[in-house]
């Protein structure tokens, strides 16, 4: 199975949201089903095949989630970061204003969905591939 050593040396490759394809291709290979990442402190849980499951440690200081949840903003900010024009810590802080709780990205639909602190759906994405 999967080690966090592995994962993050996929992920060290990983400048902006431009290169976040790559990045799910490289976990699709290291045998990881599915994620979770919790914007609060960065941590994410990856899932394998027979119930296999590791965490990371938290990744940053605590953020504040914002109760009241901003879709059309986070929009905006995910679009920006896909075009690379913002890299991961700025985008973590860019979901956390705008009320983004986690996100969860499923290899076998090739989606990532993005959640509120409610449980939500504020939007999913199909990853291109």
């Amino acid at each position: 199975m999967f080690t966090i050593d592995q994962i993050k040396a996929a992920h060290s490759k990983v400048k902006s949201g431009a290169d976040f394809p790559n990045y799910i291709q490289e976990l699709v290979q290291l045998g990881v089903t599915s994620y979770e990442t919790y914007v609060s402190d960065g941590h994410t849980d990856y899932f394998g095949k027979d119930a296999y499951h590791t965490s990371t440690t938290p990744a940053y200081d605590t953020l504040f989630i914002a109760e009241i949840s901003n879709a059309e903003q986070f929009k905006i900010d995910l679009n920006a970061h896909q075009q690379g024009q913002t890299d991961y810590p700025t985008f973590c802080k860019d979901c956390a204003k705008s009320g983004i709780e986690k996100w969860t990205v499923a290899m076998d639909k090739m989606t990532c969905t993005y959640y509120d602190k409610a449980e939500n759906k504020l939007l999913t994405e199909i990853i291109p591939q």
